[in-house]
């Protein structure tokens, strides 16, 4: 069986963890179409004028090749096929996957011509005979998908919701056990943070409670991070003065902050495995892969419960911080009061759980014993190349 990955995908890490090589005996074979030429030379024209004249998303997550790649079948990763070729999508929040639609919540587009008959093509697309299945990364995000799909009409919105469901992304042990290790002065608890969004995924709090832990209440802690401190400021609003401020902290406190900005993933994974805890204390993520990789290295991990992380984080494998959201598990973080509040509720309760492992560092390995556990319970890399197998011979009878 040859089924077709967008080439310039390939080598995106979402589409590795749950597409590329999972299913044996399948070849992934790349194939270009119209979306992505156009992608390819809107880049270059926005690289040409020095600025983002033109913008891309739309075109990331749309495909029409005119049936001319000899495949069974197309898997994308939050994108649909225009074309007649069996095609199934990962998604992690919901299909299709357009500006707009994720912004919805936020602005009136039912005035918007052009959005709505793109809205419109999408859906009967997903709708279409070619669309065989649609693959959610977490039940947050299939609820998020009926959600959306209450807002047309119930023969077009139910002929897609036939074709979900959900599926995991899978995660191999990356240690057998979990060492129970003494702590002192001399021998820190390791946190680790890992995530290039630095300031979405909640690094000013972790900056600020480490700080105040360190210094002032003098725990045994380091912490190290791994992160380019990207902007991508849809969530935490950041400028570049806070991650100037980012780096003046980091260098300032190099004595107990181990930073690296970037470093190949399978360094990433080793460097987990020298660490005790994870955060995740996120503002905004759709699912939180390294959560996973923590947890298979025997790390419990500290999050938010945003999303799909009280999915697979909980008190009996990690530590959840509650914050403000909506019904579809979102923070509140639109405007600056929310965001104040949110980082507020962050950053006390970091330090809450982070002073209770002080006091009874034997949690860790408990806690950590708990989640390699759940790994094996949930995340089994053989039972989804099954799943994903039956998909696919599903798809193409």
């Amino acid at each position: 069986m040859k089924v077709g990955v967008l080439d310039y995908r390939v080598n995106f890490y979402t589409v590795k963890r749950n597409i590329i090589d999972k299913v044996p005996g399948v070849t992934y074979v790349p194939v270009k179409d119209l979306f992505s030429w156009r992608r390819k030379w809107t880049l270059r024209l926005n690289k040409l004028l020095g600025q983002t004249v033109f913008q891309t998303f739309d075109l990331n997550n749309q495909f029409e090749d005119f049936d001319l790649n000899k495949v069974d079948l197309f898997h994308f990763s939050n994108g649909i096929s225009y074309g007649k070729t069996p095609w199934v999508t990962h998604f992690e929040t919901l299909i299709p996957r357009f500006s707009h639609l994720l912004q919805r919540k936020n602005q009136n587009i039912a005035q918007n011509k052009r959005h709505n008959a793109l809205t419109q093509r999408g859906m009967e697309a997903l709708a279409g005979k070619a669309c065989k299945r649609i693959i959610a990364w977490s039940e947050n995000a299939a609820k998020i998908e009926r959600d959306f799909l209450s807002e047309f009409p119930s023969d077009l919105a139910d002929a897609i919701l036939a074709k979900m469901t959900v599926l995991v992304p899978a995660q191999e042990l990356l240690v057998n056990d979990v060492t129970q290790r003494s702590y002192s002065k001399t021998k820190p608890i390791r946190f680790i943070m890992v995530g290039a969004g630095f300031f979405r995924k909640g690094g000013r709090e972790i900056l600020n409670s480490f700080e105040k832990l360190v210094k002032e209440e003098k725990l045994p802690l380091q912490l190290v991070l791994v992160s380019s401190l990207h902007r991508d400021s849809y969530a935490a609003h950041e400028t570049e003065a806070d991650t100037q401020w980012a780096l003046q902290k980091i260098e300032a406190n190099s004595d107990w902050i181990e930073h690296h900005s970037a470093i190949p993933n399978d360094e990433v994974l080793e460097l987990q495995k020298s660490c005790d805890i994870g955060l995740l204390p996120t503002y905004a993520d759709t699912f939180g892969l390294s959560v996973l990789e923590s947890q298979a290295t025997g790390c419990p991990v500290i999050t938010t419960d945003v999303r799909a992380l009280p999915e697979m984080n909980n008190t009996e494998v990690g530590w959840l911080i509650n914050v403000p959201k909506n019904e579809l598990g979102e923070a509140f973080y639109q405007t600056a009061e929310e965001r104040a509040i949110l980082s507020e509720r962050i950053q006390s309760g970091l330090e809450h759980i982070i002073r209770g492992i002080a006091q009874d560092p034997d949690i860790i390995a408990k806690k950590g014993r708990a989640a390699l556990q759940k790994i094996k319970d949930q995340h089994d890399p053989v039972r989804y190349s099954e799943a994903l197998r039956k998909i696919y011979e599903q798809a193409i009878q």
